[in-house]
């Protein structure tokens, strides 16, 4: 029990602090994966139901999130030529800027900023990369 607890509290920790650093941005932490997989994507854009497998949501949360980040003027949405049904999500150019912002922001005050030794961060990361693949996540 303390080990789940304590991870669990410290990704609370984590993801308040990464939303207040993505609060200049209007975004959260959440939004922010959306705009990095889109970012990341060869073509700069993804089917929705993609986005979903890869950040593991459901796809409500996909859709509001998609919501959000074109009211924002950060994704576009369009037919998926190759899915009748589906939805193209495409980052736009202010998207961009705004995601190549947001990142300096956490690699500078969040994941450059933790406060332990890098030899305690490699461990870390082994032992919960263990745990992660013990209950069937992705290598």
């Amino acid at each position: 029990m303390a080990a789940v607890t304590s991870v669990m509290r410290s990704y609370q920790l984590l993801i308040g602090r990464a939303d207040a650093l993505l609060q200049p941005f209007d975004l959260t932490f959440a939004r922010y994966e959306v705009l990095m997989l889109l970012t990341f994507s060869r073509a700069g854009e993804l089917p929705a139901g993609k986005i979903g497998e890869r950040l593991q949501v459901h796809p409500a949360s996909v859709t509001n999130a998609l919501d959000r980040l074109e009211r924002q003027t950060l994704v576009t949405r369009r037919p998926n030529p190759a899915d009748g049904r589906g939805v193209l999500a495409g980052i736009t150019s202010n998207g961009r800027d705004v995601s190549s912002k947001s990142t300096e922001a956490l690699n500078r005050d969040l994941f450059e900023a933790l406060p332990l030794p890098e030899r305690d961060l490699l461990e870390l990361f082994r032992v919960l990369r263990r745990l992660r693949h013990a209950f069937g996540d992705f290598e």
